[in-house]
């Protein structure tokens, strides 16, 4: 079985693909860089919204190091990166050491992914991993509580789940409050203003069998929704799916 550490290399030696399934037992995390004057920002959206963006970890300015892993490096050890300006989307590269800039802070946010291992021991399918796709997520019509000048709406991520499984899988997220938690939203897409679960603004689409129920965890990708509704000038991002595979435990994040 191929460790953190591994994977890590072989994505700074150039493999890209998304991570779910990958290092069973190992936590995940979402990654968003933004300038020191926009950290601050950053960091009250986050605490004022700790479904979706549950901080595990901020860097110091210009550092690429994390605790969550203490060999890596944040600007090679992810396998797909977004290059951001004045809030869109400008590339999508596999190693952000060109773009990484003296005065970028890094927030490392916690990932439903690291649930997922707990989930499958229950004997709950988790689709995207079964299916060998990315988890398909979406925009939702849920304004996030704003922060200076930080805004955007939530996102969540979906996962299909049979029916009589439900109440044990928002048993078992809800014990990890610090990678997103129990569920926000269970059933009726439109619930949450998701007008198609066949078109994911973020992912890929999963299939729904009869007998299952979506559900919609918050998902770390709600940063990026908000760098581009607050026109941040300049962020890195992961790209979504593709996370930050860290050395910690997932029973770390367990209650």
């Amino acid at each position: 079985m191929t460790g953190c550490t591994e994977w890590r290399k072989q994505f700074r030696d150039g493999l890209v693909r998304p991570t779910a399934g990958l290092a069973p037992g190992k936590a995940q995390a979402n990654l968003i860089a933004v300038p020191r004057d926009w950290a601050w920002d950053m960091l009250l959206y986050a605490q004022r919204n700790p479904k979706p963006c549950p901080v595990l970890d901020v860097t110091e300015p210009g550092s690429p190091r994390t605790v969550l892993a203490a060999d890596a490096d944040l600007r090679t050890d992810l396998p797909l990166y977004r290059v951001w300006r004045d809030g869109k989307l400008v590339e999508e590269i596999p190693d952000a050491t060109a773009a990484w800039r003296d005065d970028l802070v890094a927030f490392l946010i916690g990932c439903s992914f690291s649930f997922e291992a707990a989930l499958l021991r229950a004997g709950i399918d988790v689709r995207h991993i079964s299916a060998g796709s990315n988890v398909p997520m979406y925009r939702t019509d849920r304004e996030c509580r704003s922060a200076g000048r930080f805004r955007g709406e939530l996102v969540v991520s979906m996962r299909p789940v049979a029916a009589d499984r439900v109440a044990d899988a928002v048993t078992i997220s809800g014990r990890f409050p610090a990678v997103h938690g129990a569920p926000v939203h269970i059933g009726d897409p439109a619930g949450l203003g998701i007008a198609d679960l066949g078109r994911p603004d973020f992912g890929d689409p999963v299939e729904l069998r009869p007998g299952e129920i979506p559900v919609f965890w918050a998902c770390g990708v709600t940063p990026q929704a908000a760098v581009m509704a607050s026109g941040v000038p300049y962020a890195i991002t992961h790209a979504p799916g593709h996370m930050f595979v860290t050395d910690v435990p997932d029973t770390e994040y367990e209650n």
